[in-house]
């Protein structure tokens, strides 16, 4: 089968691998859509410290079942699934409380392992899922959605109340929508108008763009002064983290999805004064993709709002080049991966 490998920064090739075999309780997947995501363009640029090279990328996968192995009882061949990328030891803090997500030792498709851009893959059958009323397309979107809503789930939003989504690319975008999907009044804040466009087509309610204001203040004064009850950072910037934390309400609740590499200097008092719940959000549950799935499935058209590309496999390398020297310009990349063979 044929295989994509980024081998070094901003370099990669396709080559031809044995097909896998499933083993038991493995199911083998052809593989149909691959949705680039920005831990794939990071690993493109050579700025993923969790990945070395050559690495096949590629987690938002979707796919037909072809074969099964012995002991899987479950699956069928002929269904179409998606994947569950990520791994659980079984034996951490987390897996030991049922947190799986966010396992100690997780080996993500794509990141610390190879993933799914190649013709056919293995996974444990415990990784699958269906999502009714999802064709290949929309079920290989649903992995970067569930993490939003995973963060909203972090957030305990519920219906009526304020939540600002600071970030609207993919995973920003998820967390609006799945506030959206909780009844939220949701705020969405970049930096781009094409993202707070696509953020308004899915159900903001409002959107601020942050060149243009003080954010600090202009959060401040949501809910007559009171300040926004949750916050969602899906942006990675310290500057970002700081303002959560200083515009949130009183007894407010803070998400914090991405990371940035440098320190942050936080006024601690407000952790106190307002008392904050301030969490991380990682990954995604399963019960987050199907929440997830289930909300794309409603209205197939919020598929083609978040797909900004569809490109063949051989087109892949070119399409990552594309998105590193106009980011801004995406939000969703698809590899048909059909075209591999």
């Amino acid at each position: 089968m044929k295989t994509l490998r980024i081998t070094a920064p901003r370099q990669f090739d396709i080559v031809e691998c044995p097909d896998p075999i499933p083993g038991p309780g493995e199911v083998l997947v052809r593989v149909g859509f691959i949705g680039l995501c920005g831990s794939d363009l990071s690993t493109w640029r050579g700025g993923n410290p969790l990945v070395s090279y050559p690495r096949i990328p590629g987690h938002e996968m979707s796919g037909i079942v072809v074969a099964v192995g012995p002991g899987v009882t479950g699956t069928q061949v002929g269904e179409a699934v998606l994947a569950i990328p990520y791994t659980a030891c079984n034996r951490c803090s987390a897996c030991q409380v049922g947190r799986f997500n966010c396992c100690r030792n997780n080996q993500t498709l794509g990141v610390q392992r190879d993933g799914a851009l190649g013709a056919l893959l293995v996974l444990p059958e415990s990784k699958l899922l269906c999502v009714p009323g999802l064709d290949l397309a929309g079920l290989a979107v649903v992995e970067p959605l569930s993490v939003g809503f995973h963060a909203a789930a972090r957030g305990r939003i519920t219906s009526g109340e304020t939540a600002v989504v600071i970030g609207c690319g993919t995973v920003g975008i998820g967390a609006v929508a799945g506030a959206v999907a909780r009844g939220a009044r949701v705020v969405a804040v970049d930096v781009d108008p094409r993202k707070l466009d696509l953020a308004r087509c899915l159900g903001a309610s409002e959107t601020i763009d942050s060149r243009n204001v003080d954010l600090k203040t202009a959060l401040s004064e949501l809910d007559d002064g009171q300040g926004p009850p949750v916050l969602i950072e899906a942006v990675g910037n310290s500057a970002a983290f700081r303002v959560c934390v200083e515009s949130a309400a009183f007894a407010g609740r803070v998400v914090y999805i991405g990371y940035t590499k440098e320190p942050v200097t936080y006024e601690t008092k407000y952790f106190v004064q307002k008392e904050l719940d301030i969490m991380g959000s990682r990954n995604a549950t399963p019960a987050d993709f199907l929440a997830a799935g289930a909300w794309l499935a409603q209205d197939p058209s919020r598929v083609s709002a978040l797909v900004s590309r569809i490109v063949p496999f051989a087109e892949a390398g070119a399409a990552l080049a594309a998105w590193d020297a106009d980011p801004g310009s995406i939000t969703k990349i698809l590899v048909d991966v059909a075209t591999a063979r």
